[in-house]
């Protein structure tokens, strides 16, 4: 198959990556082993699986390693991954697979990324991957399988399957208490409620504590909490009727997601639930970014701020990037030995946001007066900071460097495999040209062709223009 160009430009350059698109035949459902001795999964890991909605043999794979649960990227994922994964989940095969974390997105580590298996393995620790933890995925990407509904004769193993009876808390937000009229957003007050398999529920009240507030407010973007009017809202429960699915919460307060926290759910049976008590409430204070109205932000802008010792570079939205630190009037970094969502959580707060979502490392976001010019499929379509965009592939990525280029038209030349290094059955479409428009900021780039469709006049046209040794259009 023959090399396709996938380009645009941005104000740092001209992205031009090349994707090699590869055809190759299904393969089918492998056999799995007969033999019961070799089905015990991967010695020291336990699996789950989890999500909602979704059935018991279905849903986002999390793989337990070193006490600690996390998720697969979808990233190269295949129907034989999911193979590989359902048998050592208890079953005897896959057929299906999803991406994008449609059973909802974990938390906690992206165990392994661009996981290659061929189907056939015993252990998910027999596939190629990027190593275990290394990956650079969001859990927006986490993968999940559909097993078949059939267990593994003589299947015996620690594996934890998650059913529908045994609950997590994925989703959480803040309902206004009075209603949702007219009220400015985003809420920063208001009831606690958990997403669970039959809906949303409260929180009870009993032993929450101002760590608990601190977990919840920083998971939905909120630097920190204050306190809310107890008698008021204990006046209103009163009131009304509420659903209660989960009590005992007891968070330390540095974790990252309520999840983490020690908690406890109703059982179905419970006949009267949270007595003598009432849904937990929580007020969260907004981040600079995330004022609640114009009127605050003009607030804010209006007091006196010192200097900045903590700022975020190189990332592509508000609140991610690479770390750096004012030290004697010096910018610099900060080693990923030991960091983690803890640490991460202090930093982002600290600019104003709530909990960390992750914690990266590697130089992710790219080195300090260096590029990148590595591909990955997460982020907004385009380019950005790291060269990120939506092409579920890993590739390489070309930049031509504008730096020194002065506004003007120009016209764009690319030429693919110019060398004939690689065979082709037809090269006659590895060139194309552009015309563009440099305005010192940003590139249009208009009237492409590629080299065998320009018709006589159209060739006329590119050829004529003086400063063609600098493709600049005089």
């Amino acid at each position: 198959m023959r090399p396709v160009s996938v380009w645009q430009w941005s104000p740092w350059g001209l992205l031009l990556c090349l994707l090699c698109l590869l055809c190759s035949s299904c393969l089918g459902s492998p056999s799995p082993s007969t033999d019961p001795e070799k089905r015990v999964g991967s010695q020291g890991l336990r699996f789950r699986l989890a999500g909602f909605p979704r059935k018991p043999y279905e849903g986002r794979v999390e793989i337990q390693r070193a006490g600690e649960w996390g998720t697969i990227c979808d990233d190269d994922f295949t129907l034989q991954a999911a193979h590989v994964l359902c048998r050592e989940l208890g079953f005897t095969e896959a057929t299906g697979w999803t991406h994008s974390a449609k059973y909802g997105p974990g938390t906690g580590r992206i165990w392994l990324d661009n996981l290659s298996c061929s189907g056939t393995e015993q252990s998910v620790t027999e596939c190629a991957s990027r190593g275990w933890g290394n990956s650079d995925c969001t859990h927006d990407e986490d993968a999940g399988v559909i097993c078949k509904d059939q267990r593994l004769p003589g299947f015996s193993d620690s594996n934890v399957i998650e059913v529908e009876h045994h609950l997590q808390v994925e989703e959480v937000r803040i309902r206004p208490a009075v209603g949702w009229g007219r009220r400015p957003l985003p809420v920063t007050e208001g009831l606690v409620e958990v997403r669970l398999p039959d809906g949303w529920s409260q929180v009870c009240d009993k032993g929450w504590s101002a760590h608990n507030s601190h977990v919840v407010c920083g998971m939905l973007g909120f630097p920190s909490e204050k306190r809310v009017n107890a008698a008021f809202y204990r006046l209103l429960a009163q009131r009304q009727q509420h659903s209660f699915g989960l009590h005992g919460v007891a968070c330390v307060g540095t974790e990252a997601h309520l999840s983490l926290c020690s908690l406890e759910f109703y059982r179905a049976n419970d006949t009267a639930r949270c007595p003598g008590g009432g849904p937990a409430v929580v007020s969260c204070v907004p981040g600079p970014l995330y004022a609640a109205s114009s009127g605050q932000k003009k607030q804010q802008q209006s007091k006196p701020q010192g200097e900045a010792r903590v700022r975020l570079k190189g990332g592509a939205h508000p609140g991610e990037g690479r770390v750096e630190v004012l030290k004697a009037s010096t910018w610099g970094t900060v080693c990923d030995r030991k960091w983690d969502l803890h640490a991460a959580s202090v930093v982002c707060r600290e600019l104003g946001f709530g909990s960390a979502r992750e914690a990266l490392s590697g130089a992710r976001m790219g080195q300090d007066v260096s590029k990148r010019y590595e591909c990955a499929n997460f982020g907004e379509q385009g380019i950005t900071v790291g060269c990120w965009d939506l092409y579920r592939h890993d590739i390489d990525c070309q930049w031509i460097d504008i730096t020194d280029v002065k506004p003007g038209n120009y016209i764009l030349q690319v030429v693919i495999n110019p060398n004939f290094e690689v065979a082709e059955s037809d090269f006659t479409n590895n060139a194309m040209k552009c015309n563009c428009k440099y305005d010192g900021h940003r590139i249009w780039v208009h009237n492409c062709h590629i080299g065998d469709a320009f018709s006589e006049e159209a060739n006329r046209r590119f050829e004529r223009y003086p400063g063609q040794t600098s493709n600049q259009i005089i």
